[in-house]
């Protein structure tokens, strides 16, 4: 799969890709069709909502706080599937009001340390859900792109997918950022947010939090253990869930897509309809992306 068509094409969810595909450094990948990360699910409606059911998800887990998804609300009730509200952020901050001087970079990064601090009790209890669950599994924020690119960056890493690759796949918000952005402007009458970097994703974002966290705790793999509480038994389950069989390898150059990834790829040049570039806001609700 080509990295533009990991973007699923709905017309109101904008950062909607698929995680599978991915080689981990055994000799496996990640599973299509098995791991989702997305923007808010309340945008859900019509058309949308259909493509969204037929992907078979049987779990989503909302990783934002209760006043956003009062404000904004959540992905509709469906027999279908699971509902987990798993508020990983205890610090809000407000993205577009920030100075236009504030760096994207260190300063995202810094908050990413704080999630990952404040947070350990939610992101271990994340983490259950997705080795536990029996079908496909979706996760999301507001915009997909911070607290979705904390908690996709760790499932990634721990299950032995490259450091350089989560990095790569926090990126790709960054085809998103066009229409996020756009999102913003229409809900605050046409306005600028303050700060420049609001909805951006640059892989640096990712790079520095990851150095701090290796800093701090020795490695990713220390982290999870050490502060979340990931034992053995978590890890073989989520490599379980999510890989695919040992000896089996990566899929074949030209191998046939999962049929959701192949409209995927149909859809256009980046997967997404009427796509320009993309990133994760905080605060969908009081300025939150």
């Amino acid at each position: 799969m080509t990295r533009q068509s990991r973007h699923m094409p709905f017309e109101r969810l904008h950062n909607f890709r698929d995680l599978g595909g991915y080689a981990t450094g055994d000799g496996r990948s990640v599973r299509w069709g098995r791991l989702y990360r997305s923007d808010s699910l309340a945008k859900l409606a019509g058309e949308d909502w259909e493509r969204f059911l037929g992907l078979g998800i049987g779990t989503v887990v909302d990783l934002r706080h209760p006043w956003e998804i009062e404000a904004r609300g959540r992905v509709p009730d469906d027999a279908s599937f699971t509902y987990h509200n798993l508020s990983i952020e205890h610090r809000p901050y407000d993205q577009p009001s920030l100075g236009p001087g504030i760096e994207v970079g260190p300063f995202l990064a810094e908050r990413y340390m704080e999630v990952a601090d404040d947070g350990v009790a939610e992101l271990r209890e994340a983490l259950e859900v997705i080795a536990a669950a029996d079908g496909p599994v979706v996760f999301h924020c507001a915009s997909g792109k911070d607290r979705t690119g904390l908690l996709a960056a760790l499932v990634l890493i721990l299950v032995g997918v490259s450091e350089a690759d989560a990095v790569e796949d926090f990126a790709l918000t960054e085809l998103a950022t066009g229409r996020l952005l756009a999102d913003w402007r229409a809900a605050h009458e046409g306005r600028e947010p303050r700060w420049p970097g609001y909805g951006r994703a640059p892989a640096e974002v990712m790079t520095l939090f990851l150095a701090a966290l290796i800093r701090r705790h020795g490695s990713v793999r220390d982290y999870a253990a050490n502060a979340l509480g990931v034992d053995e038994a978590l890890l073989d389950a989520l490599r379980e869930r999510l890989l695919t069989p040992a000896g089996a390898g990566l899929p074949a150059a030209g191998a046939k897509l999962p049929a959701a990834a192949a409209a995927a790829a149909d859809a256009g040049a980046d997967g997404i309809p009427g796509a320009a570039v993309a990133g994760e806001t905080h605060t969908e609700a009081a300025g939150r992306t």
